[in-house]
């Protein structure tokens, strides 16, 4: 049976789901190391450090803290990233003049990628506001930057509409899309740059859980060298502004410059790196196996 437009998003959308909860799971407490190092570079000496004195300080929980605000936007990212990614990739083929069916080339899906990232942005940065100021609460208390912190999402929540209104859910947001844009270009096309390697001339379709893992995983280093200063002055915007009015991107990225030095744009790219390889290897793996399981089952009636 031809599947028609409506019920491949469903499945697309669905897929992106199961694999924003693997990928969560995965690297959680990784991407909570990452934010606090980001943020208080000077708080910490590496990664053993962070994970020493976070587990002193706050205990195991403290490394899953904004797991549930981290869930729902990825959730929600990579449901509208995948969704969009196959729209994008129609898009792609009526601008280069092929046919619906005709596989594109890895240059061309990377391209699809990053027009897809622009959508998942407006889904992203709420969800991710509240994450990373859950991740670095202890730390902007113990810094002196605020007197009682929100321990929970409803609190956080309840504090940006208080202060800034809806529209404080979007600090960051010029942020999220240069990371979003040009690094879901990187992501996309490293991902199918690796099955393109994987497949050697067989039909990508046909590669096995090691080399999703492995593609996905490039895939995600790929994103996290390309863009990581930008997401470093994303963090600071949305974890800094808590504190009150925070300056701009430019503005952010000039102070962290000029008062901390070039390298203090990459503190916290270990564990980055880390959760990027193991984090999106699971993401690509849980999505392209769900999809395929319903696209079997939709197949099969």
């Amino acid at each position: 049976m031809r599947m028609n437009s409506a019920i491949q998003a469903a499945v697309d959308l669905t897929a992106g789901a199961a694999g924003g909860t693997a990928c969560v799971m995965t690297g959680q407490p990784f991407d909570t190391a990452k934010v606090k190092m980001q943020t208080f570079p000077d708080m910490y000496k590496g990664i053993v450090d962070c994970f020493v004195k976070t587990y002193k300080q706050v205990g195991f929980r403290g490394f899953y803290k904004g797991t549930t605000p981290a869930l729902v936007a990825n959730i929600a990212e990579n449901s509208v990233l995948f969704m969009c990614y196959g729209f994008c990739q129609q898009i792609v083929r009526k601008i280069v003049g092929v046919d619906r069916k005709t596989k594109l080339s890895d240059l061309q899906n990377a391209a699809a990628g990053s027009f897809a990232s622009a959508f998942a942005t407006l889904v992203l940065c709420p969800t991710e506001l509240v994450k990373c100021r859950l991740q670095t609460m202890h730390e902007m208390q113990l810094s002196g930057k605020i007197r009682q912190g929100h321990n929970t999402v409803w609190s956080v929540v309840k504090g940006v509409l208080q202060k800034d209104g809806p529209l404080g859910f979007y600090r960051g947001l010029s942020s999220t899309l240069l990371r979003e844009v040009p690094g879901y270009f990187f992501f996309f096309g490293g991902y199918e740059l690796s099955r393109t390697f994987f497949a050697s001339g067989r039909s990508k379709d046909e590669l096995g859980p090691i080399p999703l893992l492995l593609s996905g995983g490039f895939g995600g280093s790929c994103l996290w060298i390309a863009v990581y200063p930008v997401d470093c002055v994303k963090s600071r915007i949305q974890v800094l502004s808590m504190a009150g009015r925070q300056t701009g991107f430019m503005g952010t990225f000039a102070n962290i410059v000029k008062n901390e030095g070039v390298f203090a744009l990459y503190s916290g790219l270990k564990p980055t790196m880390i959760r990027a390889f193991l984090a999106n290897g699971a993401l690509f793996l849980a999505y392209e196996y769900s999809r395929k399981l319903m696209m079997n089952q939709i197949a099969s009636y």
